[in-house]
């Protein structure tokens, strides 16, 4: 099996998290009960409409939560990477 770079995998799954989320951020900003309407669908009709933010949504709570997720999406990345390459016994250990 090829080794996976950790490097290059963490960035390659922080950088899709980004994209999507910012579309998803998009959507909701744009029509907010089709965006909770598609996430009440995602998730088996779970209700979000309890969890809705009192306040507008602003850059500051589109930002922050992008940060998060690039960070949580290049760490999990890279550990992901790691490990397919140990559990295979491949690349740098």
């Amino acid at each position: 099996m090829a080794s996976m770079n950790p490097w290059k995998t963490g960035v390659t799954l922080a950088v899709t998290l980004a994209m999507t989320y910012t579309i998803c951020a998009i959507v909701y900003a744009l029509a907010p009960e089709r965006g909770i309407d598609f996430l009440n669908a995602l998730f088996h009709g779970l209700d979000f409409r309890k969890l809705v933010a009192a306040g507008p949504f602003t850059f500051l709570t589109f930002v922050y939560p992008l940060l998060v997720f690039v960070v949580w999406g290049f760490l999990v990345g890279a550990l992901y990477a790691w490990l397919h390459n140990v559990f295979h016994g491949v690349g740098n250990r």
